[in-house]
């Protein structure tokens, strides 16, 4: 399993300085999240030749492997036809970035409409449709978590349509302060998405169900509230949260998702690091890897020809010092 940080609160700083943040904190992997200068929310992403280089050395220089990353673009767009296919068009850049950068992992959510959920959910099977070939030429992996607000909270319903792809490379995120607006039952939305579980989100929030956890002015607005708070700020059963990833044996990514405290960051990153220890000590699932490797060569990749499928490119693995390893 990959214990990764999401250095969201601290994206104001340098590629470099976060991170040597992950890794005084006591990190050995990142999950990179949006950024003005790299991948920003819904627009293009903004990662040139500079920025990738800048992180490939910090990577390095820091013995940091990079479990993942996300970003967020308009790929379920129910009205705004060109709006789709310019995300698709965003989406086919990450990939060729993360390639470069030797990531075979991304993330996402599947955002749309809620209250357009038919339409967002048509729009979101082509976008996929079209960007799959892209991660299978990249042996890559896509997980896709239901937010609140799109166009599919439940967690049971974001499996059944994640599974209908039936493809290796598009899988499940489990985002634990999302948990009671995708059902509330927490053990069983694991147990049950265990087959496409590839990665978990780890932070606290409020039980937004119970009563008067939250005052909205004016009563009755259509908001959807949750947070991503330290590890026992919140109501999250986290003894069963980390009970049920044991019995499922996870062995995908967990990232420490906290991003209430961009004011206490390091203090946060080191509490949540010896929170999940704790837990991963009580509910054993797999020896945490503190060395990384990749599964793809970085490099500049050709346009994908119309209609073509993708070949599998060769297993490369990165050591610890950043430098490359053959082919297995």
């Amino acid at each position: 399993m990959k214990l990764a940080l999401d250095p969201w609160m601290i994206r104001d700083r340098s590629l470099t300085d976060i991170c040597r943040f992950a890794s005084e904190t006591g990190y050995a992997w990142i999950e990179l999240s949006p950024r003005d200068d790299f991948l920003p929310l819904l627009t293009q992403p903004r990662a040139g030749s500079e920025a990738v280089t800048e992180l490939q050395e910090a990577l390095a220089r820091f013995h940091l492997g990079l479990a993942s990353m996300w970003t967020v673009y308009r790929w379920s767009e129910p009205r705004d036809t060109a709006a789709r296919k310019a995300a698709v068009g965003f989406w086919k850049q990450t990939i060729e970035t993360a390639a470069r950068l030797g990531c075979d992992h991304l993330n996402s959510e599947f955002s749309g409409d809620p209250e357009s959920a038919e339409s967002s959910e048509r729009a979101f099977r082509e976008s996929i449709e079209e960007i799959l070939p892209y991660l299978e030429r990249e042996k890559m992996t896509m997980s896709i978590e239901p937010h609140p607000g799109d166009f599919v909270e439940e967690g049971e319903r974001a499996v059944e349509i994640l599974r209908s792809f039936n493809s290796p490379h598009v899988r499940y995120l489990y985002c634990a302060p999302h948990t009671f607006h995708m059902g509330g039952d927490m053990a069983e939305m694991i147990r049950s998405a265990s087959p496409l579980l590839a990665h978990v989100h780890v932070a606290d929030t409020f039980d937004h169900r119970r009563p008067v956890r939250y005052i909205v002015n004016p009563p009755g607005s259509a908001v959807r509230i949750h947070q991503h708070l330290n590890i026992g700020e919140g109501e999250i059963d986290w003894d069963l949260f980390f009970r049920a990833l044991s019995e499922i044996k996870y062995d995908g990514i967990l990232t420490n998702s906290v991003f209430a405290w961009a004011d206490k960051a390091e203090e946060s990153a080191r509490l949540m690091l010896e929170k999940i220890n704790h837990y991963l000590e009580k509910y054993p699932i797999d020896q945490v890897r503190a060395t990384y490797e990749t599964h793809r060569q970085p490099h500049d990749l050709p346009p994908l020809p119309a209609g073509t499928r993708p070949e599998a490119h060769g297993e490369i693995r990165l050591s610890a010092t950043g430098t490359l390893a053959g082919p297995d």
